[in-house]
């Protein structure tokens, strides 16, 4: 009961935290995009580095985001700046992996008898390697997009905003109320970005297709 009167009295606060929460998340999505897709690409020519940059992805993965947001603020100082760069760099690795990994199980058959119809290596990325591949970069979006609503709420500890102001309001005056505010919310947002990504990659590969 308590939970629900906090939301009614506050749903305008949380509605704003809401979207600040979403603006931060797709504006690190689309960026870790535009960089994770064209770089998976690269790295399915070149076997070395391609484990030097899935290596290097997987060490940021594992570095505590605390940490890495500590690591920013000096040279970025505070608010959405150190935020979004984080949230890039957490969201490269499902992203690259799922790229590279897409693209490497299309059938070596296929592509020699495109080779073969006189295609060039951009006319067999455009007409064979992205469509036959989609599905599988979707679903390394669809996960980074997950990890990132997370993530995005402990960059409110650089003022970027968003459903972890509720979350760190609520712990540093001991009310879970207000916890349960921010973090609900966060979770539904998630699971609803989940689900729609979800849908959309079903519909693209009626076959099972792997996340990560």
């Amino acid at each position: 009961m308590k939970f629900l009167k906090y939301m009614a009295l506050h749903y305008d606060k949380i509605g704003h935290l809401l979207l600040q929460h979403v603006r931060v998340t797709v504006i690190s999505l689309v960026l870790a995009a535009i960089i994770g897709i064209p770089l998976g690409i690269l790295i399915t020519k070149n076997e070395k580095a391609a484990k030097i940059v899935l290596y290097v992805a997987g060490i940021i993965q594992t570095v505590p985001s605390i940490a890495l947001f500590g690591f920013l603020i000096p040279v970025l100082g505070i608010g959405l700046k150190p935020a979004v760069v984080a949230l890039v760099l957490y969201g490269q690795l499902p992203i690259i992996r799922n790229v590279y990994t897409g693209i490497k199980t299309i059938s070596p058959a296929q592509m020699e008898s495109a080779r073969g119809m006189g295609m060039t290596g951009f006319q067999i990325l455009r007409r064979i390697q992205i469509p036959e591949a989609f599905p599988v970069i979707l679903g390394g979006i669809r996960t980074a997009a997950v990890a990132l609503v997370g993530i995005a709420a402990i960059a409110s500890i650089v003022g970027a905003g968003g459903l972890g102001d509720l979350i760190f309001e609520g712990i540093s005056s001991v009310n879970s109320t207000v916890v349960l505010a921010g973090a609900i919310p966060a979770a539904l947002l998630a699971l609803a970005i989940d689900y729609v990504l979800g849908v959309l990659e079903r519909s693209l590969n009626p076959m099972p297709t792997m996340k990560k």
